[in-house]
């Protein structure tokens, strides 16, 4: 006889935890420090008081709590991580439609069982009417919102091309069967909670603007919807049901790509059926690096995320970390010009089908070297000192998710619309939320930034061009065998992100959760100052390192990993089942869920 398999969802917290955290006088690892440079470390045993989720047979992990249980509910169904990553992507295009729609376009690392890692870039691409100056004035001026608001800003949706071919590749039960879920949660609709409410709150003047977006997300007055309100998306739900009969060819060859073209070519709009027609989800090899021991899978261009964080590590690597103590003076000093050399290095990426980029160069373990050996450990670098590369204009509003499988199949998946909810248009009866990913490219190639700083040439606008990402969708494995998977929202921020969920599991013994919740320090090269949530240092620390020529500024939250550690809740700490979640409870709605 076989029992019913066992959910545990841990309930939300709210964002004042995070806010909360404080620097303790304890090191690292649990022991009590006696090296005065490491008496300033962050206690581990304060960073997070509920334990991470557990499952025996997988895990999934999301910013929305019922996309996280879709995921574990297909997994307890049979299905293997593919068919739980399927449902869980359907899923939040419904829950999470700010960000998880289906007008949108992301990367994917899959590890099967035995297998090498493999990515997946169904990021959006221009059409191929787009051109370089499609955003310029008669002077050569960027136009306010061009590339940020309408059906101008769209660029050609990749999130059902990848979904679709995840699944047909690695997946072993029906689309049907997967996308079930999705569909009833579009047709019945789902309660809003108060992250729900906040997310549509994003956008209630662009939703009064727009006749199919009002009639979805805003009361019949046209007052915002609330807290216990039932959000019913039945246009979505059939497009949904369209997609489960016929699968990609209904989005991209059908009569969802119609009416979507229909819609732009009526509303100043470059979108034709032939960007619908030619676009494919590509495979790249992940781009791989080493840290303490672990094989780093992540995502090559056209993310820097990837190299950006693999360069980090890699300067890293040359450093004791847990001797020097969990954000500690000398710990960070090392982190941020780490940090501002890897995102000045980040110059002149793009989509690798159009430029050549230079990143065996940036990894390297000479030139890794190099750097460590260029970089004093008493003071800071002036940004200016450093070769101009390219500050990142996406913006944070992102989403992620995790799942792994019983037999360890793991997936880390980024996507997103660019901004929330895109470029604040609903593709008519489709339900369907557009993105603004053109913003993403480089508006005026050469000309200065906000900061001063060129714009990038290798990620100017193109037909057919992917634009640059910061995505970076991680998997840490060792002896062939996954560990850590990872990912995170944050625009520019992803990286050192992800970076902090890393340095916490595998250098300072913090559960997945803790590391999660570990308070997060940023720095990108321009502008010279470090972002710092609440927590981050101790006022001691902070003195040091601005004593040392460092510029603090406190930031709200930012980013919500969603990880999953296997084996036990902390590196080399067995536990009674292999799989352990965590998710960022600085924003209320996500979940981890085992299985």
């Amino acid at each position: 006889m076989t029992t019913a398999p066992q959910f545990r969802l841990f309930p939300l917290r709210p964002l004042t935890f995070a806010l909360a955290l404080c620097c303790g006088l304890a090191g690292t690892a649990g022991a009590v420090p006696t090296d005065p440079l490491t008496l300033n470390a962050l206690q581990p045993d304060s960073l997070s008081a509920l334990p991470p989720a557990f499952g025996e047979h997988g895990m999934a992990v999301s910013a929305q709590s019922l996309a996280s249980e879709t995921g574990a509910q297909i997994l307890a169904k049979g299905g293997n991580a593919a068919d739980a990553a399927a449902a869980m992507g359907y899923a939040l295009a419904v829950v999470y439609p700010a960000a998880g729609s289906l007008g949108g376009g992301g990367f994917m690392l899959l590890r099967p069982p035995g297998k090498p890692g493999i990515f997946l870039d169904f990021r959006e691409k221009a059409p191929l009417a787009a051109t370089a100056d499609m955003y310029l004035d008669a002077q050569g001026n960027p136009l306010p919102n061009q590339s940020t608001l309408g059906w101008k800003a769209v660029a050609v949706p990749g999130t059902v091309a990848g979904l679709e071919e995840m699944h047909r590749r690695w997946g072993h039960l029906t689309r049907q069967t997967v996308m079930e879920p999705a569909i009833k949660l579009a047709r019945d609709g789902f309660i809003l909670r108060q992250g729900d409410v906040d997310l549509l709150a994003t956008s209630t003047e662009a939703f009064r603007k727009d006749p199919y977006a009002r009639a979805v997300f805003l009361r019949p007055d046209g007052s915002p919807l609330r807290v216990g309100d039932r959000l019913i998306q039945k246009d979505l739900a059939n497009s949904l049901d369209l997609i489960s009969r016929d699968g990609a060819i209904a989005f991209y060859k059908g009569p969802i790509a119609r009416t979507l073209v229909k819609l732009s070519h009526h509303n100043g709009g470059i979108l034709q059926m032939a960007d619908f027609e030619h676009y494919k989800p590509r495979e790249l090899p992940p781009l791989s690096c080493g840290y303490r021991g672990f094989t780093v899978e992540t995502a090559p261009p056209p993310s820097a995320g990837g190299v950006a964080l693999c360069e980090i590590l890699g300067i890293l690597s040359g450093y004791d970390m847990h001797a020097l103590g969990l954000h500690t003076a000398p710990a960070l000093q090392r982190e941020i010009e780490a940090m501002r050399h890897a995102y000045s290095d980040r110059r002149n990426l793009g989509d690798p089908a159009f430029v050549q980029n230079p990143v065996t160069h940036l990894l390297d373990p000479a030139y890794l070297d190099a750097v460590r050996a260029s970089i004093p450990t008493d003071r800071a670098v002036p940004s200016t000192s450093l070769n101009a590369g390219e500050v990142s204009p996406e913006k944070p509003q992102t989403t992620q998710f995790s799942v792994i499988d019983r037999d360890g199949f793991a997936i880390s998946t980024t996507y997103t619309l660019n901004g929330w909810f895109g470029a604040k248009v609903m593709g008519g009866r489709t339900g369907i939320i557009l993105n603004d990913e053109m913003d993403d490219f480089s508006i005026k190639p050469g000309a200065p930034n906000m900061f001063g700083i060129p714009g990038s040439l290798a990620n100017a606008i193109a037909p057919g061009k992917t634009p640059l990402s910061s995505m970076t969708p991680t998997i840490l494995s060792r002896d062939g065998k996954p560990v850590l998977v990872i990912g995170s929202p944050g625009g520019s921020r992803i990286p050192t992100i992800v970076l902090s969920v890393v340095l916490g599991v595998v250098d300072y013994g913090l559960d997945i959760q803790q590391a999660i919740d570990l308070p997060r320090v940023h720095e990108q090269w321009m502008p010279d100052t470090v972002e710092v949530e609440s927590g981050a240092i101790s006022p001691e620390v902070q003195r040091t390192l601005e004593h040392e020529g460092y510029h603090f500024r406190p930031h709200a939250p930012w980013g919500m990993p969603e990880g999953i550690l296997v084996g036990g809740p902390k590196l080399g700490l067995q536990g009674a089942v292999p799989y352990y979640g965590g998710y960022d409870r600085r924003h209320t709605g996500g979940a981890a869920v085992g299985q």
